[in-house]
């Protein structure tokens, strides 16, 4: 299972929905599962704003905003690129209110996408710790195993 926050491989860490029963399957989301402390307090702030917000409709309330990192940060520049290829698609000199329900959802798709594709790189160049003498990290150290296997014979 993924981290609903990052996307990393998730470790442990999970979310109970105490609305509901102890025997109830809706209480535990198997979607809401966390590879850190830091990710699941990033996500218990954002649903319960979302709760706050749901609860008092009516008061145009503001929630707070959860500060971007620097990776994140980093992504969001990564998705100008996207941005650019799918607003030169459909014409840049159209305004965005303009927009066709379609077209915005390519926009927001290409946006999204590449996001979670720059934080999964990130996440994914960052899982293993650097090895002293090696150039790059490795993304899989068993992956050269089925040389090494001492019963298996080549022909």
């Amino acid at each position: 299972m993924k981290c609903w926050v990052c996307k990393r491989q998730a470790r442990g860490f999970g979310h109970t929905d105490n609305r509901h029963g102890v025997g109830s399957p809706l209480r535990y989301p198997i979607d809401w599962v966390f590879c850190s402390q830091r990710c699941q307090n990033v996500f218990h702030t954002m649903y319960g704003n979302w709760l706050k917000a749901k609860d008092e409709p009516i008061k145009c309330r503001e929630v707070t905003m959860i500060d971007p990192s620097d990776v994140e940060l980093a992504s969001m520049k990564k998705c100008l690129k996207a941005f650019g290829e799918v607003a030169g698609g459909i014409g840049f000199t159209k305004p965005l209110g303009d927009y066709s329900e379609a077209e915005a959802l390519q926009v927001i798709d290409a946006i999204v996408t590449r996001y979670t594709e720059a934080m999964v790189e990130h996440h994914d160049a960052t899982k293993y710790p650097p090895v002293r003498g090696m150039k790059e990290s490795i993304n899989d150290p068993f992956a050269d195993l089925e040389d090494d296997l001492p019963w298996e014979t080549k022909p």
